[in-house]
């Protein structure tokens, strides 16, 4: 089985890093993160540039696809905070590797700006130019169902199971019908990303394990997409594959090879070598 990485970084420089657990390094590089994906058995990677601290990391993430152009591929960022930017989005896919836009919107006025329609220009033009968008939902959960219910044409990808940022253990499942409610948008799919951010137990975090049985009745096995976020995960690479294919008995077969690679690259449009 072939197995794809929903979410990953790779940065140049660190102008400031976040303190939410992500490696304080100066700089990550494509070589680094193939060299533990190999030694885990990933085989490709979503890389999601982290603008937050690598304002150069947009052509970074580029670079790494025309170098390794079998093992990566790219959900984007621009600022949102300029409008003028939506002359970016009709041609966003025309870049090496860009199959979608990631944007956190965690940071300043961000979270604001979703919720009181600041950013209500974006949505439309991605919707017409077939570009995927994927956040950290939790932020703005009601606004998110907003955007996707008047947006159906849009591919919405909801971060890191929109678990409760802000909390831990059963805190962080504080929304969680929420979240299990949209996955009655067709147009929804979610990331199982992080999870072990969200937990203070240790492998195989057996306090998840309802919650991700949930999401997945929910999402179902095309819109449910196995990923780590490695640079802040503080269990090995392998366990947080093994956590899925090892740990979860309801999640096998062809279901278990969609929510590990398949469903991603059929959701972002990413004609990945599954042979």
């Amino acid at each position: 089985m072939k197995i794809i990485d929903a979410q990953v970084h790779v940065w140049s420089q660190a102008v400031k890093m976040p303190g939410d657990g992500h490696r304080q390094i100066t700089r990550y590089t494509p070589e680094d993160l193939i060299a533990e994906m190999e030694a885990a058995g990933v085989h490709g990677g979503s890389l999601h540039p982290p603008g937050s601290w690598d304002p150069t990391s947009n052509a970074y993430a580029i670079e790494a696809v025309k170098k390794y152009p079998d093992r990566f591929a790219i959900m984007g960022w621009f600022p949102p905070e300029n409008p003028e930017n939506v002359k970016l989005i009709p041609g966003w896919k025309k870049q090496p590797g860009m199959k979608g836009i990631r944007m956190a919107l965690l940071y300043g006025e961000q979270p604001a700006m979703v919720k009181d329609g600041r950013l209500d220009w974006l949505w439309p033009a991605a919707e017409k130019a077939g570009v995927p968008f994927s956040t950290v939902a939790s932020m703005f959960l009601k606004k998110f169902r907003w955007i996707a219910e008047t947006h159906p044409n849009l591919k919405l990808i909801i971060d890191h199971c929109g678990l409760n940022r802000l909390a831990k253990n059963a805190g962080a499942l504080s929304d969680l019908d929420e979240v299990v409610a949209l996955a009655k948008l067709p147009n929804v799919a979610l990331k199982a990303t992080a999870v072990q951010a969200y937990s203070t137990e240790t492998y195989p975090y057996r306090n998840m394990h309802d919650a991700l049985h949930r999401l997945f009745d929910a999402f179902g096995p095309d819109r449910m997409f196995w990923g780590t976020d490695i640079t802040r995960m503080h269990c090995t690479y392998r366990q947080c594959i093994t956590l899925f294919t090892e740990e979860l008995p309801w999640l096998k077969g062809e279901d278990l090879e969609k929510v590990m690679g398949r469903g991603l690259a059929k959701w972002i449009g990413w004609d990945f070598n599954f042979a």
